[in-house]
């Protein structure tokens, strides 16, 4: 492969043909790579997203709800929330939580069952986002493994 610019000789090109056009979209959700490959397909055939912003971190938009321990990212994800909404035109915004989420084993959560928890914060951060950012649809899901498989609930199906 040929030179490309100061970063020296590529290592791989995609297959992927490139697409400049934005469809307004952005998925927040837990950075466990063990559910990658299935947020992308949900996102891709579920959702009918072709091409979405991504915001990965532990715990995915938790950080939103206000937990001491995620006070940084709270603040770091507002940001670069603001920035995506103005800059890149979303209109929507996908958030998904998982099962057996790491973030939430050693968060106090009062009590409650680790799901109940993230479905209290997935409530809180979409009050969060449509406080300040009008105009922007919020749509929450919870991923669970179930025979051998990721499933995809909407936020009204979350059972303890």
């Amino acid at each position: 492969m040929k030179q490309h610019g100061a970063f020296g000789q590529a290592v791989y090109a995609s297959q992927t043909p490139f697409d400049e056009r934005r469809i307004g979209a952005a998925a927040i959700y837990c950075s466990d790579g063990r559910f990658g490959e299935q947020m992308d397909e949900f996102l891709h055939r579920g959702l009918q997203l072709p091409r979405y912003d991504r915001i990965a971190l532990p715990g995915g938009s938790a950080c939103l709800a206000g937990h001491a321990a995620a006070c940084q990212e709270k603040w770091a994800m507002e940001r670069q929330l603001e920035f995506l909404i103005r800059e890149h035109g979303l209109n929507r915004i996908i958030l998904i939580a998982h099962d057996g989420c790491g973030f939430y084993k050693h968060l106090r959560t009062g009590g409650r069952h680790p799901e109940q928890q993230q479905r209290i914060d997935l409530l809180k951060a979409i009050e969060r986002i449509e406080t300040w950012n009008t105009g922007v649809a919020v749509e929450a899901y919870f991923a669970r493994r179930h025979g051998g498989r990721v499933v995809f609930q909407t936020l009204a199906q979350i059972k303890f």
